[in-house]
């Protein structure tokens, strides 16, 4: 019988290395940030090592809340709750939201993107069952028009937050993909 190399075989041989040669090691940290901070970034594939090295971050150094476009879009859901579980329990002082140049939240479209769906097996009758019971797909999918004004919208939300202790600093940034140069949108010391 001839195994097949998946993508999953590929990364579980690799572990199986990495464990028994005992790289973890060099990672060895504690779950408080060292640098007692939380940042809320985007997903995009450029920033998994850029955006760290960047801000001179290593293993250890800060929290990190990851989604599409870096966006809080509910004062009340997973990316909130993430942000005060690292102020109140894993002692953050700061949070920084980092969005990006090019990113593919600016160029999302919800009707494109359902089509994408029909396209792989999402049934009409599905999707009207959702709308009908309230998900509004074009405020769901929208993305962004201005990465800044996006950043700017997510520092808001997060300082207005009526659980966000007041005195701690919510920064807005927008990094380059390419080069890695950051651009302060909010200064959250001086708001």
């Amino acid at each position: 019988m001839t195994k097949t190399l998946t993508l999953l075989n590929e990364i579980l041989e690799y572990n199986h290395q990495f464990v028994e040669n005992q790289e973890y090691k060099k990672y060895e940290s504690t779950k408080f940030p060292k640098k007692r901070m939380v940042i809320l970034t985007c997903m995009d594939t450029r920033l998994l090592e850029l955006l760290p090295k960047s801000m001179n971050l290593s293993n250890g150094d800060v929290k990190t809340v990851k989604n599409a476009g870096a966006l809080v879009s509910h004062p009340f859901g997973s990316v909130m709750r993430s942000i005060l579980i690292a102020v109140y329990e894993l002692k953050a002082d700061e949070v920084f939201v980092i969005g990006h140049h090019d990113c593919g939240m600016s160029a999302l479209k919800s009707d494109q993107m359902i089509e994408s769906m029909k396209e792989r097996g999402i049934s009409e009758e599905t999707l009207e069952t959702l709308s009908y019971s309230g998900i509004d797909f074009e405020k769901w999918l929208h993305g962004f028009d201005n990465v800044s004004e996006s950043v700017e919208h997510s520092v808001t939300v997060i300082k207005n937050h009526p659980l966000m202790p007041s005195g701690v600093p919510v920064h807005g940034l927008v990094i380059d993909p390419a080069t890695g140069k950051l651009d302060v949108v909010v200064d959250g010391y001086g708001a």
